[in-house]
């Protein structure tokens, strides 16, 4: 089975979402047979390198008076998962070279361990993503060789397969993340429980119900 996993760094849904479906493959029956793909999908690709408002104040102009209880919302979520959310912290800025450190790692059999520092620096620590200083650390953390690291972020290096993830996922409809595209079908939301999670890798079937939500 090939699931494509769409996500972006700056997805608090993304975080909770990860730690969900490991949870899922962890039970799920000839694991072995389950390949992961992660794919990039920005969700703002129009960012800055040097961070400006935090997440929670970002939301709050998107939310208004509703933004306090929703932001509640994703961080117990995210703790319920065992994971620190601090929305006051993070600050969103351009996921791009992330997205390249990805593919990179990808190619290295160290995706996973990849998207997980990008996400903990961002979500937990408050770090800039952005920052290639960053980047490179995070990089060695994930088991990166630091040369490979440091000659992507100095080149332009797997621009394009970030590229192609983003005209794939239009191809796919994927319209928000996190979204599982499993051998090829329609996207379906990754933020649903492990049990249906597991279910849903083992059928190849959405899970009846389960549409997805990324309204936080």
């Amino acid at each position: 089975m090939r699931v494509e996993v769409y996500a972006d760094v700056l997805c608090p849904w993304c975080y909770i979402g990860k730690r969900r479906l490991t949870a899922a493959l962890e039970h799920v029956t000839e694991r072995d047979k389950v390949q992961i793909i992660w794919r990039s999908f920005e969700l703002a690709p129009d960012e800055g390198r040097t961070p400006g408002l935090t997440a929670a104040e970002a939301m709050t102009g998107w939310w208004g008076d509703q933004a306090p209880t929703r932001i509640a919302r994703i961080e117990a979520l995210g703790a319920a998962e065992g994971l620190t959310i601090n929305l006051h912290r993070a600050r969103p800025v351009n996921t791009f070279d992330a997205h390249r450190l990805c593919h990179l790692a990808a190619d290295r059999g160290r995706a996973d361990q990849m998207m997980e520092q990008l996400l903990r620096a961002y979500h937990t620590d408050g770090l800039n993503v952005a920052d290639p200083q960053v980047l490179q650390r995070l990089g060695g953390e994930a088991g990166l060789a630091d040369a490979e690291v440091r000659a992507v972020l100095s080149s332009d290096d797997y621009a394009e397969d970030v590229r192609a993830d983003r005209r794939r996922a239009a191809e796919h409809g994927v319209t928000g993340v996190p979204s599982l595209v499993i051998n090829g079908g329609r996207p379906v939301s990754a933020i649903q429980l492990p049990t249906q999670l597991r279910r849903l890798l083992e059928t190849d079937r959405p899970v009846r119900g389960a549409r997805p939500d990324f309204s936080g």
